[in-house]
């Protein structure tokens, strides 16, 4: 069996996707390094440790990880939780902005984006830690 190319807008779409969420990478680093130019470098604090959780509580869940998408871009997308991730799947052409708001919220949760063909999707990892 041979696997279908993708075509040449199916990959300018992948390429407008990455450049949106590169870019949002680029403007976060910015920030950051602008933040700590004018604040210096912060002296550690020592954070007191908390108890260790419990096997339960160190798992999240799709409730946990759809609480942090809005309403609109929830319905857009499509949960499961496999072993070791919550892997979200696309129920429609998302667009750059939509795709880049998605990106930054698996980010913001320890996630990350698998480009993988008509496969692609977002992973959050289930553990805690």
């Amino acid at each position: 069996m041979t696997e279908r190319k993708p075509t040449v807008e199916e990959l300018a779409q992948r390429i407008e996707q990455l450049l949106v969420v590169l870019r949002e990478i680029s403007e976060d680093l910015a920030d950051i390094s602008k933040h700590l130019r004018t604040t210096g470098a912060p002296t550690p604090t020592p954070v007191p440790s908390a108890p260790a959780p419990t096997a339960a509580a160190r798992m999240k869940s799709i409730v946990d990880i759809k609480t942090l998408f809005t309403k609109d871009l929830e319905d857009m997308l499509f949960f499961e939780e496999t072993g070791k991730y919550i892997v979200i799947k696309p129920r429609q052409y998302l667009g750059s902005e939509n795709f880049a708001k998605i990106a930054s919220v698996v980010r913001s949760a320890g996630g990350e984006y698998i480009s993988a063909g008509k496969e692609s999707h977002f992973r959050v990892p289930r553990e805690i830690k």
